[in-house]
């Protein structure tokens, strides 16, 4: 059995392969009603935790502690396998988290979903959002892992959405309009990507996004304008009654149709009534940040002459769904603006697409963030920014890598090297947006000093006739990226990962580095004052 996951904030979604269709599992609840999703939560039970549907019920009947949303931990810039969620007064690792609740899912595949107690092991293709760090990338992977998925692909989101425009809404392209934009508005991020479609072949031209804009937040506006409608503040509720006020509005959110004008939700136990008119003038702004995240994607959106060989904006992410955000979009674009029929499923349709070895369909996706490195320079009293990876690498196929090297004579007694993940660069060629730290490694070129367990208290000094030394990193099929620093003189070696020890996990050696599977070699400039 072949599978597209598509693990959501609020909901997670699975389509199977099925002789060329692609049906959208059902799930049974409790109750033994059935549902097209498995719900991203999490309860604290006297016996554990416990996810799912089953999390739901012991919320409702045993007052436990639940957690929603979990996989916004995922987008935090210092996230790592050190994360915790606090439940309940406990804290509990992340990444045993997100194993257990995709645990759950896997054995409810298996024992109460539409697959009919399918027992063979899955190969399952999975997704991320379109700009996930590495440390979002590598923990959504190894959750999958450890909870007994064989993963065979990892593609982001706005990506998979994209096959699933092209096999229903095929008739839109031609060979004037061969590019999508997708616009993917899920519970917990905002992604959009600028797709290039030539039959089943799709290049990812580019994507953009918001890490911490979703329907979470239009829960949260919705939360305010009840509040105001009531009389009431934040502080005026405790966690119990903020909790049951939140579900109600999304609730209520989610029953909205473009007719509604009112909408009533509980506060404390007492109805109110939330003009829609006022709800839209307060979540407008949300919209309209997507929107503008999205323009660099096609220059100026509002310019018709831009999207001349756009043959569509599709519509996917379950917050999607909201009348709002159809309705502005087509406001400013007209008739361009598809929707999706499924657009909670899109991505998970479109993951099961990818995961069809008989579809046909191809993808050439990108990184969509760079990977650079600050360092010391001129006996430590500088601090220089090199970008090494440009957001527009393209992700390798599976079993291959992207190999970049460069390589210098050290001109210092020890290098500190600061790696990080960015979302673009200013005109100076400096990091600007979001910066995430990927790992801070001290590399001495000095061999009396490669031997020393601790190399912080050491200072930075210019020696000449340093060794000769290469760096080299490593871009996995799934977008990981590896870093590999080599003393060519005495064969002493470092490697940092993302691995289930921590943040990063350095390794010592003393061979040289093995080449990568059917590597993509580049060699960017040295570093200015090591050369």
């Amino acid at each position: 059995m072949r599978l597209g996951v598509d693990f959501g904030t609020t909901r997670t979604i699975v389509a199977a392969v099925d002789r060329g269709n692609y049906p959208v599992v059902s799930f049974r609840d409790a109750d033994g009603d059935a549902h097209e999703f498995f719900p991203s939560v999490a309860a604290l039970t006297p016996q554990g935790l416990v996810y799912g549907f089953d999390a739901l019920r012991a919320a409702r009947d045993q007052a436990a502690p639940l957690a929603r949303s979990f996989k916004r931990l995922l987008a935090f810039p210092d996230v790592s396998t050190r994360t915790v969620l606090r439940l309940g007064g406990q804290a509990f690792p992340v990444l045993d988290v997100l194993s257990g609740y995709l645990r759950a899912l896997n054995e409810a595949l298996r024992d109460t979903s539409s697959l009919n107690g399918v027992q063979e092991p899955s190969c399952t293709v999975v997704a991320v959002p379109a700009h996930a760090h590495g440390a979002q990338r590598y923990l959504t992977l190894e959750a999958f892992r450890r909870a007994g998925f064989e993963v065979t692909a990892m593609i982001n989101e706005p990506s998979a959405a994209g096959y699933e425009y092209t096999h229903r809404q095929s008739r839109t392209l031609s060979s004037r309009r061969t590019r999508v934009l997708v616009y993917d508005l899920g519970g917990g991020t905002f992604d959009a990507s600028l797709v290039k479609v030539d039959g089943r072949f799709h290049e990812v031209l580019d994507s953009l996004g918001i890490n911490s804009l979703g329907g979470d937040d239009f829960d949260a506006v919705l939360l305010e304008c009840a509040l105001r409608e009531a009389g009431l503040g934040v502080g005026d509720l405790n966690a119990r009654e903020l909790a049951d006020l939140r579900e109600e509005c999304r609730e209520a959110k989610e029953r909205l149709s473009p007719q509604t004008r009112r909408m009533l939700v509980e506060v404390r136990g007492e109805p109110v009534i939330v003009s829609v008119a006022d709800f839209y003038a307060a979540a407008g702004p949300l919209v309209e940040a997507s929107i503008e995240a999205m323009s660099p994607l096609v220059g100026n959106l509002d310019d018709a002459d831009a999207l001349v060989d756009v043959a569509g904006i599709y519509l996917v992410g379950g917050a999607s769904g909201l009348p709002l955000v159809p309705r502005l979009l087509r406001e400013r674009f007209g008739r361009r603006v598809h929707r999706s029929p499924y657009p909670a499923a899109s991505t998970a349709i479109g993951l099961a697409i990818a995961a069809d070895t008989e579809a046909g369909y191809t993808l050439t996706d990108q990184l969509s963030r760079g990977f650079g490195v600050f360092r010391e320079g001129w006996d430590g009293n500088t601090l220089e920014f090199d970008p090494i990876i440009g957001r527009d690498e393209a992700i390798p196929e599976q079993d291959q890598r992207v190999v970049v090297q460069r390589q210098y004579r050290a001109a210092h007694n020890l290098g500190r090297f600061r790696f990080v993940e960015y979302s673009g660069l200013d005109e100076r060629g400096q990091p600007r947006g979001e910066l995430v730290p990927f790992a801070e490694v001290l590399f001495p070129f000095d061999p009396e000093l490669q031997g020393c367990a601790d190399l912080n208290g050491v200072p930075v000094e210019r020696r000449p006739g340093g060794p000769e030394v290469r760096e080299e990193y490593l871009v996995d099929a799934n977008g990981l990226i590896e870093v590999r620093l080599s003393d060519l003189s005495t064969g002493y070696i470092q490697t940092h990962a993302l691995r289930p020890g921590g943040p990063t996990a350095p390794s010592d050696a003393a061979q040289q580095p093995t080449a990568a599977a059917t590597p993509v070699t580049q060699a960017p400039s040295a570093p200015a004052d090591q050369e």
